[in-house]
């Protein structure tokens, strides 16, 4: 006993004697405040809030503001383009279509459509008209030719768990820096869903994680996995109520290993109004080379 009361009491003399011969100089660092009053929610509730929001909207209309940049610290530059104003049109199972618009002279930029398995891309400035997939696994050179269109369709509808599929849920935070006039910083709680597949030789292999904050239950991030890394990162903010669905104005896309960002910020937003076929339908201009992406 008496060798564990010394042993107990040794780090104190240490310190005590330290402090007796030196001087301890102290100085300020930002604040981090953590937010207590917070709602809870279990994973059933959490799933059945996404599959609820991925269920109400079938069809989508809305006018937009759009910034791409690509390049980082491995191409030692960034290329930050013009913000375009456009529109996106969804339409439930895989119709997409996004829509650019030049600056100033509101011709076309860009034109794209997608069915949800094959996509057609024209550029008329650049009389550029591609076909490609719309999902792909390799990797180009070009930051923007690998932001296909099921990148941006799931940003938009961030899509629920499928019956085939594996759920766990953990308890994290997130930092946010202070905002104008505020000296804090803010650790939010939040709730992290991880989804995962199993394959054939009966191994998990994570695909997504969703975080939840805990001051409103909404997405603020949805991490997309490939072969153990995140390949997307999709943030959420500025949270709306359009109708009786509440819905983020403010999305960017981010590709770490393709050093590509993509900002999508909504102007106006219309959902469940009937679409037309014609909407997605583009035609490439006479004589374009088509070339395959």
């Amino acid at each position: 006993m008496f060798t564990g009361l010394c042993r107990a009491a040794l780090p104190a003399l240490m310190l005590f004697g330290l402090t007796g011969c030196y001087s301890i100089r102290t100085h300020t660092v930002g604040r981090t405040v953590v937010v207590t009053k917070v709602l809870d929610a279990t994973l059933d509730q959490l799933l059945t809030q996404l599959a609820k929001q991925d269920d109400s909207i079938q069809t989508m209309n809305a006018k937009v503001d759009i910034t791409a940049s690509t390049g980082g610290e491995h191409e030692g530059e960034v290329k930050e383009l013009p913000t375009f104003s456009g529109y996106i049109f969804l339409r439930r199972p895989g119709d997409l279509r996004v829509l650019m618009l030049v600056p100033l002279a509101r011709s076309t930029g860009l034109d794209m459509v997608s069915d949800g398995t094959h996509f057609k891309l024209n550029v008329p400035y650049k009389q550029l008209a591609v076909i490609g997939e719309d999902k792909f696994t390799d990797s180009s050179k070009n930051g923007l030719e690998n932001l296909r269109p099921y990148i941006v369709r799931d940003a938009l509808l961030i899509p629920t768990a499928t019956p085939d599929q594996y759920v766990t849920l953990t308890r994290g935070s997130r930092i946010t820096p202070p905002g104008p006039g505020q000296k804090d910083s803010i650790e939010e709680p939040d709730y992290d869903i991880t989804i995962l597949s199993q394959t054939k030789d009966h191994v998990l292999e994570q695909l997504r994680v969703i975080h939840f904050g805990r001051i409103t239950l909404q997405p603020y991030q949805q991490d997309y996995y490939h072969e153990g890394r995140i390949v997307t990162t999709v943030t959420y903010d500025k949270y709306q109520k359009f109708g009786e669905l509440t819905f983020p104005q403010s999305i960017l896309i981010t590709q770490p290993t393709n050093e590509l960002k993509l900002k999508i910020d909504i102007t106006k937003l219309t959902l469940n109004q009937k679409l037309d076929d014609e909407q997605f339908v583009l035609q490439f201009p006479e004589g374009a080379k088509v070339k395959t992406m």
